[in-house]
């Protein structure tokens, strides 16, 4: 049986390469230049049979393709195959991916090398397609690897497949909540499915209105951030998962698309980066881009990806985030010219600018990340709040390249910019009354804004204390109400919003939320699944790290910072091999009174701020007490101590 005809996305990759994962299998494994390391022919079967064996009631159908026009199909019943076995011209370590439907359970998607199984997927019953992996296969130079497809209970359809080199780090999670463990095992092998290898020859202007592109391009470092229809990554997703990418050790990946992003900014543009490029990280990405005056652009953008910067070079340590021009100049455009040009429908008083969007749609630049409302907003509380955290990530940035005085001159920009919202922008209201954006025409909005709402507690713009209390409960209660978004990548924000402000149970929940939701339809009926969009997996992956552990590192300065943000009911957590400069470090939470961190680094020392909920007279260091210092993070009271963790050392803290 064929599955009626329903065109979906489109066959990305006409050839998949594979990279070594390690410097010592690159020095004596590496191909010969220019030769692919391994190649799957004919991946999304545009190609007819190329490539692939087929038994008997198998073949080629063009009734039901995920991208481009064609699919495979098996027929039900056992004993059907379609398989292809490639060579290995290079040693590593990869992820294999396919899109896949079926008509009813027990068909197989399977991974062996050199005839021993590698991994498999029991396929169940979806009739829409869905993205499965086998995850890090193991090969080494001249080692036959075979994909295959077998038949189930019912028809199958295969499309799509896809090779990705497995991710630098491979952090693992222990916790005495069994639901947190399989989340992080589930979302760190979802989101490393979505890697590029640089080098991979791919479409490029893929979208669901020109489903073969418009040519080919050599893929860069890159990870898919937006919708699996399309061949590129899109700045809004990508600074959302850049954090979950770095918890996976993808910096290569990040500073690429950073850069290509901060490239794109230019004059004639109005120092507004483009929306989207294609994963040769050069091409802009032709359903958002049309010319110089017309394309996608929306404001908190722009300030999102200098304020991801800053978090790049903190988890990483890449000096490149700081020292190459084309991103220091982004940074400075971002935070000066751009906001002198985009500013003037409303008057925000003297030594205070704000970036302003024209109230004229997507093509013409939006205030606001809720393309939804149509409020025609010329200022919005995701713009604003986006803008404040741009400029006191310049600030830091500016540290870190020894600028003194630019440092101190962000900083006091910033302040200003908070007093500012605090004491007029957003009024005098509280709860569904605090403003959270001004149209072109001068009204003024409150209520339920989306975006514009829950990016302002989300970003610490609003000012500790009731005020901010009242709209984080405001936005929990609208986040469950009748207005829900109807998305699930809206609801990936929920975790960060309440993780910044103290409020780890709710913050808990909304990550259950979206995880539980992963095997339901996307609103976009070609996305597939909610779980296969690429922003649920990443952010589950930089919430735990960065959320539930509370972990804040600063590679630069071989220094982190920790506090406990475990949810009632989880006893302690753990997470292994989390990457950290060139690094990695284990932490482990017990409830909120203890932490123990292991540096793993064979000779370097990292300096580590422990703090805890609370107020605590004194801690202990491995076992010896000492009087704690009390400090306060965005109203959220702690106590803490600084300890020295030498190579290879374990140090725990504890409070109480």
């Amino acid at each position: 049986m064929r599955r009626a005809h329903l065109p979906l996305l489109t066959a990305i990759a006409l050839l998949v390469p594979l990279a070594p994962y390690t410097a010592a299998t690159a020095a004596h494994a590496a191909p010969a230049k220019g030769m692919v390391p391994l190649a799957v022919t004919n991946p999304g079967f545009e190609k007819g049979t190329k490539g692939w064996t087929f038994s008997a009631g198998t073949g080629v159908g063009t009734n039901h393709p995920h991208g481009g026009a064609r699919q495979a199909y098996l027929d039900g019943g056992a004993g059907k195959r379609v398989s292809q076995t490639v060579t290995a011209a290079a040693s590593g370590r990869f992820d294999i991916s396919a899109w896949i439907a079926t008509g009813g359970p027990n068909g197989r998607f399977t991974v062996k090398v050199n005839g021993v199984g590698a991994g498999s997927v029991v396929l169940p019953a979806r009739t829409a397609y869905a993205r499965y992996t086998v995850s890090r296969v193991v090969v080494e130079r001249g080692d036959l690897l075979e994909i295959a497809f077998e038949s189930g209970d019912a028809w199958v359809n295969a499309d799509d497949v896809m090779v990705s080199p497995a991710a630098p780090a491979d952090p693992v999670a222990t916790s005495s909540d069994p639901k947190v463990v399989e989340m992080f095992d589930w979302a760190k092998r979802k989101a490393n499915s979505w890697v590029q290898l640089p080098g991979t020859v791919g479409a490029i202007n893929v979208d669901e209105n020109r489903t073969s592109g418009s040519g080919t391009g050599a893929y860069g470092p890159s990870y898919w951030a937006g919708y699996a229809n399309r061949s590129g990554y899109y700045s809004r997703d990508m600074t959302h998962q850049l954090v979950g990418a770095q918890v996976l050790g993808l910096n290569a990946e990040n500073r690429a698309m950073l850069r290509s992003f901060a490239a794109s900014a230019t004059e004639a543009h109005k120092y507004y980066p483009v929306w989207a490029l294609n994963f040769d990280t050069t091409t802009y990405l032709a359903i958002d881009y049309q010319n110089s005056g017309s394309f996608v652009r929306e404001v908190p953008a722009t300030f999102e990806l200098v304020e991801k910067a800053n978090q790049a070079y903190r988890w990483s340590g890449d000096r490149a985030y700081v020292e190459d021009p084309a991103l220091w100049d982004f940074y400075r455009h971002a935070t000066s010219e751009f906001i002198d040009l985009h500013n003037g429908a409303k008057d925000n008083g003297p030594g205070v600018a704000v970036a302003e969007g024209t109230g004229g749609g997507i093509f013409q630049g939006t205030a606001s990340y809720d393309e939804q409302g149509g409020e025609s907003l010329a200022e919005a509380g995701d713009g604003i709040a986006s803008q404040y955290q741009a400029l006191l990530a310049v600030a830091s940035l500016a540290r870190g390249r020894g600028d003194t005085a630019v440092a101190e001159a962000y900083d006091a920009r910033a302040a200003a910019l908070k007093a500012y919202f605090n004491d007029d922008w957003s009024g005098s209201g509280s709860g569904a009354e605090m403003v959270r954006g001004y149209s072109t025409d001068g009204r003024v909005f409150t209520g339920w804004g989306k975006e514009n709402s829950w990016f302002m507690p989300m970003k610490q713009i609003i000012e500790p204390g009731p005020r901010n209390d009242a709209y984080l409960d405001y936005i929990d209660q609208q986040a469950q109400g009748p207005a829900r978004p109807r998305n699930i990548e809206a609801y990936t924000y929920l975790p960060d919003t309440f993780f910044a402000n103290g409020r780890p149970d709710t913050a808990w929940k909304w990550m259950g939320y979206v995880y539980d939701q992963r095997d339901t339809q996307h609103i976009n009926a070609a996305q597939g699944p909610n779980g296969d969009y690429p922003e649920v997996s990443f952010t589950l992956v930089g919430q735990t790290v960065a959320g539930l552990l509370g972990l804040t590192p600063d590679a630069p300065n071989r220094s982190l910072t920790t506090i406990s943000r475990l949810p009632s009911g989880m006893d302690w957590l753990q997470v292994a091999d989390i990457p950290v400069g060139g690094d990695t470090v284990t932490l482990r939470q017990d409830g909120a009174t203890g932490t123990t961190l292991t540096n793993n680094s064979a000779t370097g020392t990292y300096t580590w701020e422990a703090r805890f909920p609370g107020a605590h007279a004194t801690v202990t260091v491995n076992g010896v007490p000492q009087t704690a210092l009390a400090g306060s993070d965005h109203g959220v009271a702690y106590s803490s101590a600084t300890v020295t963790v030498a190579p290879g050392a374990t140090v725990t803290v504890t409070a109480g």
